[in-house]
């Protein structure tokens, strides 16, 4: 959580200097980046995660060894297909991904498109060495090689001049850092892998794995398509809009990632063993536990994330000088997202518990299904609500995600519900407390402008709303403070 802490902090300072781009350049470099990122998430991070490890922790030592040479010969040798494909078949992916009238500059973005294509192999080398550390529980170096990504990425972006080819130089800069930074790591544990392409029994097995995964990270895409063009309508939403998406992302991301996606992913590894051990019963234990523990962190979060949004977009506000256009899409989609963010850490929990126990099927028509429900319902709530549209309608796809998902686990593993459902009736409501004192307290502070006077409204109005959360979760004797406390003094 530290790594992902500093991660996202640091992605958040870089999309600071990103920011100080205008609306024209910084529209065009978001798209562009859409395209390896599609790729990557298809091909990389989470289909290898989730795939790679189950299959490797049931190795031994010298099949382990022996399954990472096999399995990074061939991610090398699709990616150098996959970068070449992009680069050539640019023009394409650009008139898919912008609207036929755009408010985003196509020929900009065909070009910083082109440019930024092979952070794709960067990103996927370092995806690699990311699951090696991982399956083996090293999560330091590999939680902080996002961060030399981040730093790298903003040396670059300081010391090169403003213009649209250095914005994407940069980015590839930062590719390389995340990769370089763990292979000292890789070598110290001796899991440095030397890619060739040859085959492994279980080479197999992960690409099995992988497939179904990919299928729904395709889904996503589908969402994600979706979503570039309904931003870049010029005739629903003004220049800027697609960098405020982003913006509003990054710090959706920096939550998400710190409460949610870095304890998942801290325990996956331990729900794999629990599971290629047949400890039910402590796989069972622990699936409650991160559940409870997730939902505790993400609750307060939720709520003020909504109660404060305009100050939170402001953060972006570097110098005073950012479009009104761009800081109004970054508020609005961040409050609306923020719904999302409790059923989203149930839905993360639950599927990783899946691809520990090799379920991949259930796990892969659950995420479809929802991926699909959620393009449905923004082409149905966003044009009515705005902005609002986009979290309202993942906040809906996430609930009927996680009720699927706790019908299927069930089935397999008995899954006692009611201490969560208990968990949540006394998390939600203090929750929405938080963030209604927290809002009071705003409207008595200085309205949302730049970056400082908006830090020193979400200091104290929310840090006044997490004093209450937290007073009244000890009033009301939860665990999680218990295990916080206990965990702050071990540190």
């Amino acid at each position: 959580m530290a790594g992902t802490l500093g991660s996202r902090l640091s992605g958040v300072l870089r999309q600071q200097i990103i920011n100080l781009f205008d609306n024209t350049t910084m529209d065009a470099f978001t798209m562009a980046v859409k395209v390896p990122n599609l790729l990557r998430e298809l091909l990389a991070e989470g289909a290898l995660v989730n795939s790679f490890i189950p299959v490797y922790k049931s190795l031994n030592t010298v099949e382990r060894r022996r399954l990472a040479q096999a399995f990074s010969g061939v991610m090398i040798a699709v990616n150098l297909v996959l970068t070449a494909l992009g680069i050539l078949g640019a023009p394409y992916v650009v008139d898919l991904l912008l609207a036929s009238e755009s408010n985003v500059d196509p020929v900009l973005t065909l070009y910083m498109t082109r440019l930024v294509m092979p952070f794709l192999m960067l990103i996927s080398l370092s995806s690699v060495a990311m699951g090696l550390l991982n399956a083996d529980e090293h999560f330091k170096e590999s939680s902080f090689a996002p961060v030399a990504f981040n730093i790298a990425s903003i040396i670059a972006l300081l010391l090169l001049p403003q213009q649209a080819t250095w914005l994407a130089m940069g980015w590839l800069v930062g590719g390389l850092a995340q990769l370089v930074v763990q292979l000292p790591a890789l070598n110290r544990f001796g899991l440095l892998p030397r890619p060739a392409l040859t085959g492994h029994p279980a080479l197999g097995r992960v690409l099995r794995q992988m497939a179904p995964f990919t299928l729904t990270a395709g889904t996503r895409q589908i969402l994600n398509i979706y979503v570039s063009r309904l931003l870049s309508n010029a005739q629903l939403f003004p220049a800027g809009t697609q960098a405020g998406y982003t913006n509003a992302e990054a710090l959706f991301t920096m939550a998400n990632g710190l409460f949610v996606v870095s304890p998942a992913l801290a325990l996956f590894p331990r729900f794999s063993q629990l599971a290629a051990d047949g400890h039910w019963p402590a796989f069972r234990a622990l699936t409650l536990q991160a559940m409870r523990s997730t939902t505790f962190m993400a609750a307060p979060v939720s709520a003020l994330l909504v109660a404060l949004a305009p100050y939170a977009a402001s953060i972006f506000n570097l110098t005073g000088s950012v479009p009104e256009t761009r800081l109004a899409a970054t508020s609005g989609i961040l409050a609306g997202w923020a719904l999302a963010l409790v059923p989203w850490a149930l839905v993360t929990i639950l599927l990783r518990t899946f691809y520990a126990r090799e379920r991949t099927r259930d796990a892969v028509v659950v995420s479809a299904a929802g991926f699909v429900l959620e393009v449905a319902l923004y082409n149905l709530l966003v044009p009515l609500i705005g902005f609002w549209g986009f979290g309202v309608s993942t906040a809906i796809s996430g609930v009927l995600m996680t009720l699927a998902l706790l019908f299927l686990y069930r089935r397999a593993v008995p899954l006692p519900l009611d201490s969560l459902l208990a968990h949540l009736s006394r998390v939600l409501p203090l929750a929405a407390l938080a963030g209604a004192l927290a809002w009071v307290m705003s409207r008595f502070l200085p309205q949302p402008g730049p970056l400082l006077p908006s830090l020193l409204v979400l200091a104290v109005a929310g840090g006044t709303g997490l004093a209450a959360y937290l007073a009244g979760a000890v009033l009301l004797r939860m665990p999680e403070v218990d295990g916080v406390v206990r965990r702050l003094r071990r540190g």
